[in-house]
């Protein structure tokens, strides 16, 4: 079984985040970089596939030669070759379509991807991924098996979780639940060694054209101050709590 896990380059949640240019494009000074927290869940458990049934695994990234660090942590961590291409993730169809290329010059029997990313939380590239390709898809997928051609896969609904059993090839949006966060692989030293020696291969976008654009870009509002209410005042919590909070 070969798989594709696809790994997104997004910033530490710890990370202060500006804006440059008027507020239309991200600021990377200072911003430290990690693989996308619901794509390691994905990683985690194609390493297990990997070790228990034999399987291929390569990660791959769109992106710019600052996203290599990330891809080689996940060779660090078992991936066996990455796969970077050479053009900016400014839109999620966009990235679909490069995605696409690989998975069908790949071959690949089972993509994992996760859910969304942390830092644009667009959510559309699996889906997407799945329609180029011709897969079937599973999406919010939180528990996978894989038995020769045929997948049994639970996924998170509204209220509940639902079992959905399908074929290969599959793309799933994977998040927390893949695996026990305790289950999540760190790099060690000797991983990091061998990463050094995989191959990392980077190909040119074939469309590298962009279906939307970000216009501009706006951080929260700063939080107000705390008021303090006496507690023998209730009439002036009362207002505030309707006439300024507008909760009651």
């Amino acid at each position: 079984m070969k798989i594709l896990v696809c790994i997104s380059h997004v910033p530490d949640t710890t990370s202060k985040i500006n804006f440059t240019d008027g507020d239309t494009k991200f600021d990377t000074n200072g911003v430290q970089f990690v693989i996308n927290p619901n794509d390691e869940f994905g990683l985690t458990r194609a390493m297990w596939f990997k070790e228990k049934q034999g399987a291929s695994v390569d990660v791959v990234n769109v992106g710019g030669a600052e996203t290599e660090p990330t891809l080689r942590k996940a060779l660090a961590i078992g991936a066996d070759s990455a796969i970077r291409v050479n053009t900016q993730a400014t839109d999620g169809f966009a990235v679909a379509k490069q995605l696409a290329n690989v998975v069908k010059d790949g071959g690949y029997d089972l993509v994992i991807a996760g859910r969304e990313s942390i830092d644009y939380n667009g959510g559309m590239v699996p889906g997407m991924l799945a329609g180029l390709t011709g897969s079937n898809f599973v999406a919010n997928c939180i528990s996978l098996e894989i038995d020769g051609n045929n997948a049994k896969a639970i996924r998170e609904i509204d209220g509940g979780k639902e079992t959905v059993s399908t074929s290969l090839p599959l793309v799933i949006g994977g998040q927390k639940g893949l695996v026990e966060e305790s289950d999540l692989r760190i790099p060690n030293m000797r991983g990091i060694m061998m990463a050094r020696k995989k191959p990392l291969n980077v190909v040119e976008p074939t469309d590298a054209s962009a279906e939307t654009k970000a216009i501009s870009f706006e951080k929260p509002a700063p939080k107000g101050a705390v008021k303090l209410v006496d507690a023998d005042n209730i009439d002036e919590l009362v207002d505030l709590l309707h006439n300024e909070a507008k909760v009651i």
